[in-house]
């Protein structure tokens, strides 16, 4: 199971962290994904950490405002996320995988677990 924390309103160029918790497994052993999708949107991958390499993948929108981590010690894994747009308005969701996909078009019965979503909205 994967609980989130961390969403909520924030103006823009502010800054969040979304928490993905993980309970019955050791997150260690899998990648961790992050997705967001927006009203009307496909869901997009937000940005991916790898287990065995430690390898961090951000996407374009985010690349250079995000960064993706976990610490072993909480069994959490965490996206910082800076300078705010309103574009990032979204739902954010954190997955549990064997790799960091390659697509944005994986099912969702590829990934081992799914967090329920966080809101963050981006609005002054």
């Amino acid at each position: 199971q994967l609980v989130h924390s961390g969403g909520g309103l924030v103006q823009p160029g502010g800054s969040l962290r979304l928490s993905c918790a993980a309970s019955g497994f050791a997150l260690d052993y899998y990648a961790v994904v992050w997705f967001r999708q927006a009203p009307g949107k496909e869901r997009e991958r937000v940005s991916c950490l790898s287990h065995s390499e430690g390898r961090a993948y951000y996407a374009d929108p985010v690349k250079g405002r995000s960064t993706i981590s976990r610490d072993s010690t909480k069994n959490t894994a965490y996206l910082q996320m800076t300078s705010l747009k309103p574009e990032d308005t979204a739902v954010y969701y954190c997955a549990a995988a064997s790799a960091c996909p390659r697509t944005d078009d994986y099912p969702t019965s590829w990934f081992e677990a799914w967090g329920q979503g966080t809101q963050v909205t981006v609005s002054s």
